[in-house]
């Protein structure tokens, strides 16, 4: 018989801890900050592809959201929130924090001009409507 536990499940943790090793053999993002990914769904309906990422604890302020030659990049910061008193005190310290990008190669189909993004309680949600094809029209053959 298997039992489900609450723990996090083995392959997440065996990533964070091989992202951990690779940070400190590797060194530190941007000028010296940590970085980290968030986590991101895409998802398609017949009208738009919608874009969903994961910010807690970001400011909408912190966040840059672009388009240029048919990639969607979000940027921006999560800034230190353990700031002052002494960090030697600090015995467990798993938020992710620092400056993060994420880069998206779109579909030719999007409608630039009337994208749309929203952020609520952490998720940011980006919104691009795709453009109206072309209605299939009858052609009078002249004889």
């Amino acid at each position: 018989m298997v039992y489900r536990t609450a723990t996090l499940p083995p392959l997440f943790t065996l990533r964070r801890e091989m992202d951990r090793l690779l940070e400190d053999a590797v060194g530190r993002g941007e000028a010296g900050v940590a970085s980290w990914v968030p986590a991101a769904d895409v998802r398609e309906d017949e009208a738009a592809y919608l874009f969903e990422l994961d910010l807690p604890g970001v400011s909408p302020e912190a966040v840059e959201l672009t388009i240029e030659s048919g990639v969607l990049t979000v940027r921006g910061e999560k800034r230190n929130t353990r700031e002052g008193g002494d960090p030697s005190r600090t015995h467990v310290a798993e938020r992710l924090q620092g400056t993060f990008r994420r880069a998206f190669p779109l579909p030719k189909d999007v409608a630039e001009e009337r994208i749309e993004a929203t952020f609520t309680s952490g998720l940011l949600t980006v919104r691009l409507p795709k453009v109206e094809r072309p209605k299939a029209r009858r052609i009078e053959i002249n004889s």
